[in-house]
């Protein structure tokens, strides 16, 4: 990988991480349910998806940037380690109930929205 490429994901770690950040302060913490994390993760996934299937990106744009984008602002922006960590706490102050249910959302609503996320790029392949 090229230093290039390294300033990016660097670059793009910081950016992400800030905007989780500030996401986290836009929404109202609930102690019963982690809706911060799974909305963070939620329009990573469908971002993801779109970025790689679109045109723009996908034919224009230079292998830094993208994976700057990709690995850098949304890996920085979703976080599977905290998905896990909640789930625990939820489980271990007996919301096993709605452990479940976070899980439930987590996985399929993250592969739901980066299938719209697939769907919506191809569509702007199939515009352009």
């Amino acid at each position: 990988m090229s230093t290039t490429t390294y300033i990016s994901v660097f670059i793009g770690g910081c950016i992400g991480a800030v905007a989780r950040y500030a996401v986290s302060l836009g929404i109202e913490p609930s102690s019963m349910f982690p809706v911060e994390t799974l909305f963070v993760n939620w329009i990573g996934c469908f971002l993801l998806t779109f970025f790689i299937t679109h045109p723009f990106l996908s034919k224009r744009v230079t292998k830094p940037v993208i994976v700057g984008i990709g690995t850098g602002v949304l890996g920085g922006f979703t976080t599977f380690s905290t998905f896990s960590v909640e789930t625990i706490q939820l489980w271990m102050n007996q919301s096993i109930a709605v452990a479940m249910l976070y899980v439930f959302l987590s996985v399929f609503g993250s592969i739901g929205l980066a299938w719209l996320g697939l769907k919506a790029g191809l569509r702007r392949v199939n515009q352009v």
